[in-house]
């Protein structure tokens, strides 16, 4: 069963959005593409995403709509907001897929997955497309964004090879999964020299008994972080910088901080001062369930 990247894209998704236009952005939904776009224009945005000898083709298809607003909160939300996509919008949506798909991969590496290790992204073309004219490619979904209240999709169409590795939102994991019992793939030899639990995935053990199997995971070394902030520069304006040299972070002083573990968010807390050392009191963060879920057990 390949690893499951649904949860990690829906994440930095949203992560990456509020940190690069500095709004609130939940994803909704995420649903099958049952028809064609309905947009006159968009933006097509290829990816190409490699571990081990793999690669994976990813296609976002940016409306218009949501384009102009990416670009406009993207600018500070300064002048007017655009009713056709330009070039500097392109240039705009192509920085922000690069930065969601460098995002997910710092994630996903963090995770230490036995089939996926090393992997990276690189943004092959950002063009705009007439959709009227297009065919909508296989295997698109619809990720409905709320970004400050306000509906915006966001469309990508996955390869067949990604499939696997987004059960949750393709639902090819869960076909695999649903094979009957009754039918023995594994030949008896292997069978019979492996004990029953090893056998059995983390979700497996927890399902049957929770509160007794979850601490055969309690000696898991896990890393704990706190991102104080984000920004995105200019590499001509990092060659600048100097001892002595002030950053300015789009993050608020008092804003909530992120709670990182394996690099992925699980909630928010706050600094305070533990005798004479940094410490951070949560002040948001899910049950034991969704911590366990976030953190890829």
């Amino acid at each position: 069963m390949a690893s499951d990247l649904s949860s990690f894209l829906k994440d930095e998704l949203s992560n990456t959005l509020e940190q690069l236009l500095s709004k609130s952005v939940s994803i909704d939904s995420v649903s099958s593409l049952e028809s064609p776009l309905e947009e006159t224009q968009c933006i097509e945005v290829l990816v190409k995403f490699e571990f081990a000898d793999i690669s994976l083709n990813w296609n976002f298809y940016i409306p218009t709509l949501t384009a102009t607003k990416f670009e406009f909160f993207m600018l500070g939300g300064m002048g007017d907001l655009k009713e056709h996509v330009d070039d500097e919008i392109v240039d705009a949506v192509n920085e922000i897929i690069s930065n969601v798909c460098g995002s997910l991969c710092t994630a996903v590496n963090a995770q230490g997955f036995p089939d996926i290790s090393s992997i990276k992204s690189e943004v092959t073309n950002a063009s705009i497309k007439n959709c009227k004219e297009m065919e909508t490619p296989a295997n698109t979904y619809i990720f409905d964004l709320s970004l400050d209240g306000e509906k915006l999709p966001v469309n990508i169409a996955f390869d067949s090879i990604s499939l696997p590795y987004l059960s949750e939102i393709t639902g090819v994991g869960e076909t695999l999964q649903s094979i009957s019992p009754s039918v023995n793939t594994t030949p008896n030899v292997i069978s019979s020299n492996i004990p029953p639990t090893s056998q059995m995935g983390v979700s497996s053990l927890l399902s049957e008994d929770a509160s007794q199997n979850l601490q055969l995971l309690f000696d898991i070394k896990l890393k704990l972080s706190v991102r104080l902030g984000t920004k995105n520069f200019l590499l001509k304006d990092i060659l600048r910088w100097d001892i002595g040299e002030i950053i300015e972070l789009e993050q608020m002083v008092n804003e909530p901080l992120d709670i990182l573990v394996n690099g992925v968010k699980i909630g928010e807390g706050e600094a305070v001062i533990v005798e004479g050392k940094f410490g951070l009191k949560v002040k948001s963060i899910g049950n034991d369930s969704t911590k366990l879920n976030q953190i890829g057990f």
